[in-house]
Order: structure tokens, then C-alpha cells, then sequence
């Protein structure tokens, strides 16, 4: 069974940072692309980044370009959003997922398998 559990999430200051992981279990992560996504309360869901399966082609959302990096380790099953330089507007819950194949798509509905997300708070 696929399983991903978010965390590292918490409420943090304007400019501090906050690093989330997304541990996964259930089956072969490396088989997967993995992507970050958000969704803040009244808002659509938002791409935030996404990362091929072997490490390749990692790309972001314009709110997290210059500010947020994605990062896997395959031998651990985790992938990991740094964040930093956080903003009010970062606020929102933060959802890993993954999907069977190697490249990293940006649209939510092509991921098949969502954690149950993790709250970032950034205050001003």
C-alpha cells in the first residue's frame, strides 16, 4: 500500500526557513516522480516544485522560484522542499506526491498518490 507522510511543517516568521520532508513507503520510490504542492484556505491547489525520479529535471512554481529547492534521496525514500526567505503568502498546507514515471509533471491530476499535507504558518 502507498503511504506518504509530510513533515517539518510549523509557524515561523517572515524570512525564516522551514525544510519539509515527505517520507515514503509501500513501494519503489525510485520508480517515481515526486512534487511539492499547496493549498492555502479559499485557494486552489498550487504547484510548488517537482522532481524527476532519479534527481533530474527538478522544476518549480513562480511562487517558489530563487526561494524553495527540491531534493530526493532514493536510499532513504524521501524527498524534501527547503524553503526559505518565507513570506505571509507562503501560508498553507503543504502536500507531497508522487507519481509512476520519470518525468516530473506540474499538474496536480497527474499524481496518483498524496500525503495528508503539513501546515506551514508564516507570520509577519
Amino acid at each position: 500500500q502507498v503511504q506518504l507522510v509530510e513533515s517539518g511543517g510549523g509557524l515561523v516568521q517572515a524570512g525564516d526557513s522551514l525544510r519539509l520532508s515527505c517520507a515514503a513507503s509501500g513501494w519503489i520510490f525510485s520508480n517515481y516522480a515526486a512534487g511539492w504542492f499547496r493549498q492555502a484556505p479559499g485557494k486552489e491547489r498550487e504547484f510548488v516544485a517537482a522532481i524527476g525520479r532519479s534527481g533530474y529535471g527538478p522544476n518549480y512554481g513562480d511562487p517558489a522560484k530563487g526561494r524553495f529547492t527540491i531534493s530526493r534521496d532514493n536510499a532513504k525514500n524521501t524527498v524534501s522542499l527547503q524553503m526559505n526567505s518565507l513570506r505571509p503568502e507562503d501560508t498553507a498546507v503543504y502536500y507531497c506526491a508522487v507519481t509512476n514515471g520519470a518525468l516530473p509533471p506540474r499538474s496536480s491530476s497527474s499524481y496518483t498518490s498524496w500525503g495528508q499535507g503539513t501546515q506551514v504558518t508564516v507570520s509577519s
